[in-house]
């Protein structure tokens, strides 16, 4: 290749990359808005078809795990299944801070968000009330997500959501410990469980402990990884 073809194909490479880093914001923020409003059915097809959600110490597996988290379990309890926005309620899900990275054969990437929440009920709607949740609340956490290109449209491999804080609106999280807990039976035997836990020594417990989440990426100083992976 000329010099002029190699600048070219570099720049054609380096646009792609772009595009694809807009796609998969993109995604992940619809991601976001379709949990707020408690559309399991429309939050599954932003999965791969193998695509697994990691929450609270467990794996959700395949469009039926994610549906049964996004549904049965969090739909369930704050909806009684029915899709929102339901009048009284509050579950609004705001993400942020992303940090993604690409592979550079543009068939795979990673993705950091902070995602923060506030959740709750009005006065006025207490049958939309979940006796195991306070409220009030607000929780924050981190993503470390993989992502992969299926038919040419990004969609997400590996949802991790570790759960940094909890805290009840009125006596803020110095004084709160977490209404969730981490997973400890499976489904079918608990009807909402994972389909899998995470191995005992990962085992996440919930706030106030606190939880390290590797960053996909490197300091731009002292290392560099792509997509998880070291480079020379």
């Amino acid at each position: 290749m000329s010099d002029v073809e190699q600048r070219l194909a570099a720049l054609e490479h380096r646009v792609g990359e772009l595009e694809d880093i807009n796609a998969i914001r993109r995604l992940h923020w619809a991601y976001g808005y379709y949990i707020d409003f408690n559309r399991p059915e429309e939050v599954a097809d932003l999965f791969a078809e193998d695509g697994v959600v990691v929450f609270l110490s467990g794996e959700y597996v395949g469009r039926a795990g994610v549906v049964r988290l996004y549904g049965d379990w969090i739909a369930g309890r704050f909806t009684g299944g029915k899709p929102g926005p339901v009048d009284g309620l509050l579950l609004d899900h705001f993400q942020m801070q992303d940090i993604i990275t690409v592979a550079p054969d543009r068939q795979t990437a990673k993705g950091r968000f902070r995602g923060v929440l506030f959740g709750g009920w009005h006065d006025d709607f207490q049958d939309t009330k979940e006796e195991m949740m306070p409220q009030q609340f607000m929780e924050a956490g981190i993503y470390e997500n993989d992502y992969v290109r299926e038919n040419g449209v990004w969609k997400i491999k590996r949802l991790d959501y570790k759960m940094q804080w909890q805290g009840d609106y009125e006596a803020g999280w110095a004084h709160t410990t977490a209404h969730l807990q981490p997973a400890d039976k499976l489904f079918p035997e608990d009807p909402l469980g994972p389909d899998r836990l995470l191995p005992k020594e990962e085992i996440r417990k919930t706030w106030p402990h606190r939880q390290d989440v590797p960053m996909h990426f490197a300091h731009p100083k002292f290392g560099a990884l792509l997509a998880g992976q070291e480079k020379a």
